[in-house]
């Protein structure tokens, strides 16, 4: 096997976002493109000779070309060993778990996440590090800095590795394993939770469920944990066959995209629960009989119930979640005794907190929820959390969420989101906002008054860096919160997400449509931001 040394030309445009690189497959295609990001993680990173790396992907388009690339740069770069899932599959959290059973040095996880997937749809990639979770600004900041500056790359000339049946390979100097990509994540799954109480729940003959994997990476991994050790019948899966192009959907698990599930589960004998993940496996959305949980709520519920799941029955060192994400958490940390910490979005933020020890669960309102059990956000997880609670305490998923109301009170909330929207409308937006901040304090808007604005900047406790220009805060005296942030998942044009939150302590007022609820705010946002001047558009493209 003859090792290779390719000249190659800088790309102006592979500045990893909030979770790596993320374009259109047709950029991935375009001469070494792939290839140049790929070269840049690997100069970036320092003590890799020898090391053992885990490779695998959500199975979209050009991941089985993207992991077979990958396998001969580690092996020509100098890597000791690669651990790759079947298929060149591994969820993001199964990623994750993977990096941190084996100790290995790091991971590359090919996903675009919840983004559309096919030909014509997205790609990405980004580098985890050692403790499982995703690279942190100074790790990132170095492989932009070497992928403007890259002039070769380090390859074999071999032929493709057979990634279809478990095995040990060897790839010239470098031992490739082809790995169960299930087995490991489903084992940790069950030390966490009770799955002989989840077993009789779903066995009970009075319980039903839905699951839509959204024929993306988590179809296997249900079909394990549910049907195999849960005992669950095939029919409670839905979607559940991975597709490279996702069966053309949009795998983003919220009550727009999650449309044939939403409509099981507002329907005529509707189930028990319903639950949807995305097309790399790290979020969730949770559904009772007729009832949506917010991500934000369901963060506070699985915080102020943990200690009824094996995991974490001792209790919790802290909790910590986006600054976007509604302040529900916050109450049940006070109750607790325990820190809450608020940080900026993207998992990358907790990783600090939860090696520290200072963080056991974490939460976005971006749908996400994880734990300290690794280093990403984890969709089956927070699924198998709610089960537990459902197994032991017997109730419906609305009754639970209103009686978390009625302890602590609600925290009314919702995410309008414009997708999509031209970027230099959406980035006079943020400017104009941000010339507004400190001049709108004691500024009244019906029965609002502004307490303060800022734009949100975050000191992480533990290795002290500073993270600026966060997302735009308006908050009012009353406790209530606007936020504006442009979003980095996106491959084309600009995401502006509005985030809104007031909150009832009484229980008699508690039953309000959030869109309702919220109204008031709705339209100060609009006021304080010019939304439809800046973007074009009348109404959200989601809202959730």
């Amino acid at each position: 096997m003859t090792r290779l040394e390719v000249s190659t030309q800088p790309y102006p445009d592979q500045k990893p976002g909030t979770s790596g690189l993320r374009k259109r497959v047709r950029v991935f295609q375009q001469a070494n493109y792939l290839e140049n990001f790929v070269q840049s993680i690997f100069n970036s990173l320092e003590g890799l000779q020898g090391a053992t790396l885990v490779v695998g992907g959500d199975g979209r388009y050009y991941n089985r070309h993207a992991v077979q690339v990958i396998l001969r740069m580690a092996a020509a770069n100098g890597f000791g060993k690669v651990m790759v899932g079947r298929g060149g599959l591994l969820s993001t959290p199964a990623a994750s778990c993977v990096i941190r059973k084996y100790a290995t040095f790091g991971g590359i996880i090919l996903s675009a996440s919840h983004n559309p997937a096919g030909e014509n749809g997205d790609f990405g990639i980004k580098y985890n590090i050692g403790n499982g979770g995703p690279a942190p600004e100074k790790i990132t900041e170095a492989m932009y800095a070497e992928s403007k500056k890259i002039s070769r790359y380090l390859t074999l000339d071999t032929p493709d590795v057979d990634l279809d049946s478990i095995a040990t390979l060897q790839l010239g100097d470098m031992q490739v394993e082809v790995i169960d990509p299930v087995s490991d994540y489903a084992d940790l799954m069950q030390s966490l939770f009770d799955f002989d109480r989840i077993h009789a729940l779903i066995n009970s003959g009075i319980f039903s469920m839905r699951f839509d994997g959204m024929h993306a990476i988590t179809g296997p991994y249900a079909a394990e944990i549910f049907e195999t050790r849960l005992g669950a019948t095939p029919d409670t899966l839905m979607n559940a066959e991975p597709k490279e192009d996702f069966g053309g959907g949009h795998p983003d698990p919220n009550l727009v995209y999650a449309r044939e599930l939403v409509e099981v589960m507002f329907g005529a004998n509707a189930p028990d629960f319903g639950a949807a993940s995305d097309g790399d496996g790290d979020r969730n959305m949770i559904l009772g009989r007729k009832f949506f949980v917010t991500p934000s709520d369901s963060l506070a519920v699985l915080a102020a119930n943990a200690h009824l799941t094996p995991g974490y029955r001792l209790g919790l060192a802290g909790i910590a979640r986006s600054m976007p994400t509604s302040q529900a958490a916050d109450r049940v940390a006070n109750r607790l005794g325990i820190e809450l910490y608020e940080t900026p979005t993207g998992w990358k933020f907790f990783g600090n907190l939860l090696d520290a020890g200072k963080a056991t669960i974490c939460g976005e309102e971006s749908f996400g929820t994880g734990s300290n059990h690794v280093r990403e956000k984890d969709g089956l997880w927070a699924v198998l959390f709610w089960l537990n609670l459902l197994a032991v305490r017997r109730e419906s998923v609305q009754d639970i969420v209103t009686s978390h109301w009625h302890a602590y009170g609600r925290n009314y909330y919702s995410r309008h989101d414009y997708e999509g929207v031209d970027a230099d409308g959406a980035g006079q937006l943020v400017d104009a906002l941000r010339k507004l901040n400190g001049n709108l304090t004691g500024k009244r808007y019906a029965d609002y008054e502004v307490a303060f604005s800022d734009d949100f900047a975050y000191t992480d406790p533990v290795d002290g860096s500073i993270s600026e220009h966060q997302g735009i805060r308006v908050g009012f005296t009353d406790g209530s919160r606007i936020v504006f942030r442009l979003s980095g998942t996106g491959t084309e044009g600009a995401t502006l997400r509005v985030y809104l939150e007031r909150y009832e302590a009484d229980p008699d007022k508690q039953g309000l449509d959030a869109q309702d609820a919220l109204s008031e705010l709705i339209r100060i946002a609009e006021e304080v931001a010019g939304i439809k001047h800046h973007t074009g558009r009348q109404a959200p493209t989601v809202i959730t």
